[in-house]
């Protein structure tokens, strides 16, 4: 598969600290990949350093073109109204004339905010700032995305809407990078996962990959039983394991009230590669 952005041993030291050690990435050609990392891994120097705002020390970045950037803090101006942020927006990246107003109309329309065009940005809810703020970013229609925590601070229905305007953007060509603290939502919807930790890369694969890598693909049962009490599990095959455990359980005269199955998760696997430990 294509690869439309690479980054080769990246190194960056800020006074000593070593923000990036020997980095490398690689994002495909209509890919949807999550960089994640507990707070200070690197992930930010690394998006910032692909961005062009950090030099690196050492190592290469290739792209095709400047990407499309999504940043985590609202980048728009309050006192313009929506349709005069977007033209804003679209000529700092050199849109002019009739492409212009067609690009404006695109992302009014891609944002759902096309009745809301000539309110002022002040009056916006969050959810509408981040969908316009995303808007702002691709007005030029990049190949590339960088998603900086892309929903921090918004509510489900408005974390959905974004979910599918980009899952539209790269159904329509994009390859998108996003960080996010948001496990669930990184396991729902990336094709594949880096996890980046002291700097380093320590983990790159599908979901499957990671799990079989790390945890092992087997699931947790939990039986509740009628008596208050609790019988849990570890199975490997859901169909065999499952039902030789309820047997087990009732032979002893137990009365089942509830069965819980858990999968593994991107979150335990996340906690197992990079510990418990909370770091601020």
């Amino acid at each position: 598969m294509e690869t439309v952005l690479s980054v080769t041993n990246a190194v960056k030291t800020f006074g000593g600290n070593k923000a990036l050690d020997n980095v490398g990435i690689a994002l495909r050609k209509g890919e949807w990949l999550g960089l994640l990392g507990p707070n200070g891994a690197g992930k930010t120097t690394l998006i910032r350093a692909i961005a062009g705002r950090v030099a690196l020390d050492s190592g290469t970045i290739t792209k095709t073109e400047m990407p499309g950037i999504v940043p985590q803090e609202i980048a728009l101006y309050p006192k313009l109204t929506a349709a005069e942020n977007l033209r804003c927006f679209g000529q700092l990246m050199n849109l002019r004339g009739r492409l212009l107003q067609e690009r404006v109309d695109w992302a009014l329309e891609f944002t759902g905010l096309a009745d809301r065009a000539g309110d002022l940005v002040v009056t916006f809810s969050g959810g509408m700032k981040r969908r316009l703020n995303i808007a702002c970013s691709v007005l030029h229609r990049p190949s590339v995305v960088l998603l900086d925590e892309p929903t921090v601070g918004v509510d489900p229905q408005s974390r959905q809407r974004i979910w599918e305007m980009l899952d539209r953007l790269r159904n329509e060509g994009a390859s998108l990078l996003l960080t996010t603290h948001q496990l669930d939502e990184a396991q729902q919807i990336c094709d594949r996962i880096v996890v980046i930790d002291h700097g380093r890369v320590i983990a790159d694969g599908t979901l499957d990959e990671l799990v079989r890598d790390t945890i092992g693909p087997g699931r947790r049962v939990w039986l509740t039983l009628e008596s208050g009490g609790s019988i849990e599990g570890h199975i490997r095959d859901i169909a065999a394991d499952l039902s030789a455990l309820l047997g087990r359980a009732a032979s002893t005269g137990a009365a089942i009230v509830d069965v819980r199955v858990e999968s593994p998760t991107l979150q335990a696997v996340f906690i197992h590669l990079t510990g418990r430990e909370l770091r601020d």
